[in-house]
């Protein structure tokens, strides 16, 4: 099954078990189901529950947000992530704060999905990783979809949480099988991180979301063929709060997608120099696309999306030399 198939049978899992869930967004009935056909079927099943929307981000992240402060679950779908920035007031200012400043505490059971990233020639304001810009804020948890983890077990945790929550998704995931792993490498799941590893003690670990995942996977591959170095991969489903045992090794990388400046990564940089600095041989390397926009032209692109190249090139500088 690829991603794209486990997304839209976790939501049709989803809606089946639970009359208290819509799912709001634009094009989202059948037959288009989607801009990336991740909730085909649903609207044929559950008409009175898949709502399409006019092209109005605010508004649609604002009812989702109602609807969870009435009691009931909502699942909204941003057509491209970048478009998550015209919803930001109505996720921080009101859906995230909604949770804890009515003096009790109150569920919001709200997820906003966000198809993002680069690689498919859209250009800059449809190919942007914008996680950087919603880390920190207090209520808003942030997940990524990764090829590891069972999507209908994402969904739940999310909604089981009671706060808002924001869901991204790579794009270049969509067409990717689920669960594969080419030996020697092994993967295992443990909480919500995916681990990636060979039996041998690692020199480097590396944390990085889904969504770069194959391509940190493909760098592993050739720097332990070609320098023989060994590197073990996490995969967290939940990117904020960021929690994961990290490994022993003398080295740790993190890899993204979002461009250069202020980034996820340097929030996990921070969390793992606070617990394990004394162990470590230097401070966290981060890995991601230039500080740019995201250029159209394949060509440019390329030069400014991280890749597998860049990933090995830094990894072997830094532990090579």
């Amino acid at each position: 099954m690829r991603v794209a198939e486990d997304l839209n049978a976790a939501l049709h899992r989803l809606m089946d078990h639970d009359p208290g869930l819509y799912v709001l967004g634009e094009d989202v009935l059948d037959p288009y189901g989607g801009a990336f056909k991740i909730t085909r079927g649903l609207s044929t099943r559950f008409p009175d529950r898949v709502l399409t929307t006019p092209i109005s981000e605010s508004a649609i992240t604002g009812v989702a947000a109602g609807l969870a402060l009435s009691g009931d679950r909502a699942i909204v779908e941003i057509m491209f992530g970048d478009f998550a920035a015209l919803a930001f007031d109505q996720l921080m200012n009101f859906a995230a704060k909604s949770v804890s400043m009515y003096g009790t505490r109150v569920p919001m059971r709200m997820v906003v999905r966000c198809p993002v990233g680069g690689g498919r020639g859209y250009g800059p304001t449809h190919s942007q990783s914008p996680q950087k810009h919603f880390v920190g804020i207090p209520g808003l948890a942030l997940y990524e979809v990764s090829p590891f983890h069972d999507n209908l077990a994402v969904f739940e945790e999310m909604l089981w949480r009671g706060e808002p929550c924001v869901l991204f998704e790579d794009k270049v995931l969509y067409t990717r099988p689920m669960h594969a792993v080419e030996p020697p490498f092994s993967v295992e799941r443990a909480g919500g991180v995916a681990r990636v590893f060979l039996d041998d003690q690692p020199d480097c670990v590396i944390v990085a979301p889904g969504g770069v995942a194959h391509r940190v996977l493909a760098a592993m591959r050739s720097l332990l063929l070609e320098e023989e170095i060994v590197a073990t991969l996490l995969v967290p489903s939940r990117l904020y709060p960021f929690d994961a045992d990290i490994p022993a090794a003398r080295r740790v990388f993190v890899v993204e997608e979002s461009t250069g400046g202020g980034t996820w990564g340097a929030e996990v940089a921070h969390l793992v120099h606070q617990r394990h600095w004394d162990r470590l041989d230097g401070p966290v390397t981060l890995i991601h696309s230039a500080d740019s926009v995201i250029p159209t032209a394949a060509h440019l692109e390329r030069e400014v999306l991280v890749d597998a190249a860049a990933i090995h090139r830094v990894i072997r500088k830094v532990i090579r030399g």
